[in-house]
């Protein structure tokens, strides 16, 4: 507006919009990829060459919001930026054109080959340190990572996974895998530590050494680790008490402790309410925790070897939402195996034997006294009990012709 004398005077000027880009959320993951300077760390490990129109940094953040962005084929991250408008914002002056596969595929070779578990962790701190997360506890789990193909029984790289067969957490004992070790924080699920182990590497031995990676990251405020009943061991138990850090894991249920402090629980009349949390409809009652902590004598195991029974603390928890779904699990389980063992049974007794040392070995299978996997003995069943016993009988078998035998045939054999 323009001001002059007793009056005022309205200027108005014609716009004009050039280009229109439906930029969607990408600039969002630009912002946080600069707060977290993921250019500079990658910029520090693999310096760029003055010839290279694209440094390693701003290569790698075009190839996260690519993939953010639902496209992962290195030929296509130019053209689906430049639609997207996000080529100037990279970079000043860059080009749809310094975006080729081969440019970003020469950037992928270069951070695989210094270590991609150097920049995972100095990432990862950084979220840390500028979103100022606090890191109490630490989350371990694992699971394993199915191959496809033939691979070499040893690795060529030094430290290299080496693939073997294992327990599969998904189900391929068919293939050879490797095991992947993850943690997070607590507050974010901000991965933390990464390891990738021998396809048949034990979680009992891996919680270890998850341990010393942990305290060698120098968190702030760090009291210990979360982890399934894996990480229950002798030896983690006394590497948690000699660095003195807490572990919360599940107590395996065959473990002896676990089975006295589940016997002690039913015997208690009630125990403390722990938590409370409404249903999660109008109709759900509300779910709750009981529970209470207790001391027992457990057999520790420390660095030097010495085995020694000391005092931990276990909770007893009973939750009433778990207890009902576990109610309607073995319900439906029930149901599902009595009509295995019906149809078992039918086949079973439609079954001849033409002597007794192939019934008894067959009774053998069936009653699961051969040896199974992994040394382990099978169990067919789980909720039902079924006997068998064998019963000698004799039939006459048909004649290979039709109508009266003659007198001269031998009698039919049984």
């Amino acid at each position: 507006m323009l001001s002059g004398g007793d009056y005022d005077r309205r200027c108005s000027m014609p716009v004009s919009v050039q280009q229109s880009h439906p930029i969607a959320h990408l600039p969002l993951v630009l912002d946080v990829l600069r707060r977290l300077e993921v250019a500079t760390v990658v910029d520090s490990l693999i310096p760029p060459h003055p010839a290279h129109g694209l440094s390693g940094g701003r290569g790698v953040e075009a190839v996260v919001l690519a993939i953010l962005d639902g496209h992962h084929a290195l030929y296509k991250i130019g053209r689906r930026l430049e639609e997207r408008g996000m080529v100037a914002l990279l970079q000043p002056g860059l080009t749809r054109a310094a975006l080729h596969d081969d440019r970003l595929g020469h950037i992928l070779d270069a951070l695989f080959t210094a270590n991609l578990n150097t920049v995972f962790s100095v990432v990862a701190l950084k979220a840390l340190a500028v979103y100022d997360l606090p890191t109490p506890w630490l989350h371990q789990d694992t699971t394993t990572i199915a191959l496809y193909g033939a691979y070499e029984d040893e690795p060529q790289t030094l430290g290299a996974p080496r693939p073997a067969y294992g327990h599969s957490k998904d189900g391929r004992d068919d293939l050879k895998q490797v095991l992947l070790s993850l943690g997070v924080s607590g507050d974010g699920g901000i991965p933390l530590r990464l390891g990738v182990r021998d396809g048949n590497r034990s979680d009992s031995v891996e919680t270890p050494l998850v341990i010393e990676e942990c305290l060698a990251l120098g968190l702030e405020g760090m009291r210990g680790i979360v982890a399934d009943s894996k990480a229950y061991s002798r030896r983690t138990l006394g590497l948690c008490r000699e660095h003195r850090i807490d572990l919360v894991p599940l107590v395996p249920r065959t473990c002896t402790v676990r089975q006295g402090l589940e016997a002690w629980g039913r015997e208690q009349s009630a125990l403390p309410l722990v938590l409370e949390k409404p249903g999660r409809t109008k109709d759900e009652p509300p779910r709750c925790w009981h529970g209470q902590s207790v001391l027992r004598q457990v057999e520790v195991e420390y660095s030097d070897g010495r085995v020694t029974a000391e005092a931990l603390r276990f909770v007893v928890v009973h939750s009433s939402q778990l207890a009902q779904q576990q109610a309607q699990t073995y319900a439906s389980a029930q149901g599902k195996e009595a009509e295995a063992v019906t149809d078992h049974a039918k086949r079973v007794q439609a079954q001849w034997f033409a002597c007794l040392p192939d019934a008894e070995a067959a009774l053998a299978a069936y009653e699961g006294q051969e040896q199974g996997r992994r040394g382990r003995r099978p169990r067919p069943w789980r909720y039902h009990t079924v006997r068998y016993h064998i019963v000698a009988d004799t039939r006459r078998t048909r004649r290979a012709r039709r109508g009266r035998p003659a007198k001269t045939d031998p009698p039919a054999p049984d």
